[in-house]
């Protein structure tokens, strides 16, 4: 019998970890790998923030923080809520972790029980389904085709929600197509929440600020504020302010759900590092505007992407809203033949292909819940994203 939990049986590895992995393994064996696994900016942290921690560190903010953050980061919060969104919190609404991640984890574990049902519009994070599942939580799917702009009809949302539900998810601009919801679109999606008191929302807004086009981003609590009550308001500096290693994601919601996941915090991790807390107070309160030239740079690398890809023999590549990724279809490519004699059978074939083919790492789609398709990130420079699509253009050429 083996000693390890039975709950580990309902989860894997996340296939974007796995394939990024993978990649650094081929890299360091001397093979010209082009990764565009990882959802990762390239930008480093900006220097303000820098100076923040070192000045953190400098002052002996090196202690224990309270579990779930301190007063000035939870101050923070408060104000880019009410400056950015037009929300209103206390700091007694507001919980923290270590990245976006734990504070999904956390909301789970306390609140989810054997059976109940977390609506997930998909293609989804690959995170989200098995941070149900080891919670005990029965993942539901909502099919968000391409031909929807990857986003959730309202009356498929309607037709998922059952007295087991739980949780919906809502993650605008999406990882792993980009795709965003309107304030039009999220009140077609509230009205339908306010038929169902019983459903908890999460809004996973991680990437709210990467937005192009003039796109402007809305929440649902603030489209409808009838539904704050039960909704989770989440988000984190790790992507528009280019600090994924310091891992401080939050959110803010009703007091008696941030309390109960404050008690989760206090038995596993208690508080996030002081010093990235620090930064992270800089980074909400201090000067951004380097979002904004990160954005140009973002929107310019989106558009060479979608174009060379929609150039590529058998894709087609929707154009997204926001976030750093392309969810290309590879529908036309389903039962062609490689060089070597292997059968293109489904997106994972495909990923495997161009990565032995021409050393290029992407996502297979059905990591996300969505075939046939692969995600590609775009958080890399120029220069080797045209090599990458070019590469991956001499790839689908040679399939026949």
């Amino acid at each position: 019998m083996s000693f390890l939990a039975s709950r580990l049986g309902r989860v894997k590895q996340s296939p974007s970890i796995v394939m990024t992995q993978k990649a650094r393994d081929l890299a360091a064996t001397g093979r010209d790998v082009i990764s565009l696994s990882a959802g990762e900016p390239d930008f480093d942290t900006p220097d303000n923030i820098k100076e923040a921690a070192i000045r953190a560190i400098k002052a002996g903010e090196t202690k224990y923080t309270p579990v779930d953050g301190t007063p000035a980061l939870k101050k923070a919060i408060c104000a880019k809520f009410k400056r950015e969104n037009g929300l209103d919190y206390k700091p007694s609404n507001v919980t923290l972790g270590t990245g976006g991640k734990q504070v999904i984890y956390n909301a789970f574990v306390a609140t989810l029980d054997a059976g109940d049902e977390v609506v997930i519009p998909a293609p989804y994070w690959v995170s989200y389904p098995d941070m149900a599942l080891i919670n005990e939580g029965k993942p539901v799917f909502v099919n968000c085709p391409q031909n929807n702009g990857f986003k959730m009809l309202p009356e498929d949302l309607d037709a998922a929600i059952t007295p087991k539900t739980k949780w919906l998810i809502l993650n605008s601009p999406s990882n792993p197509t980009g795709a965003a919801y309107t304030e039009k679109d999220l009140r077609a999606i509230a009205d339908v929440l306010l038929k169902h008191p019983h459903v908890w929302i999460l809004t996973d807004d991680m990437y709210e600020h990467l937005v192009y086009d003039d796109f402007k981003f809305a929440t649902i609590a603030q489209v409808e504020p009838k539904l704050m009550d039960r909704t989770l308001t989440m988000n984190g500096v790790s992507k528009a302010y280019c600090m994924t290693g310091w891992r401080i994601g939050y959110a803010a919601g009703p007091e008696n759900l941030i309390k109960a996941m404050g008690k989760v915090l206090g038995q596993s991790t208690s508080g996030a590092s002081s010093i990235s807390q620090a930064a992270s107070v800089e980074a909400l309160n201090g000067p951004n505007g380097y979002i904004a030239a990160n954005n140009k740079i973002y929107k310019e690398r989106r558009d060479l992407v979608v174009k060379l890809l929609n150039q590529a023999k058998g894709l087609t590549c929707h154009n997204p809203e926001g976030a750093f990724y392309v969810y290309p279809s590879i529908a036309g490519l389903i039962g062609k033949t490689t060089p070597k004699g292997k059968k293109i059978e489904n997106d994972e074939d495909f990923v495997g292909y161009i990565l032995e083919a021409e050393g290029v790492a992407a996502v297979h789609g059905e990591a996300f819940g969505l075939s046939p398709h692969f995600r590609v990130s775009y958080a890399t420079s120029t220069k080797l994203l045209e090599d990458a699509c070019k590469r991956i253009q001499r790839a689908c050429a040679a399939l026949t």
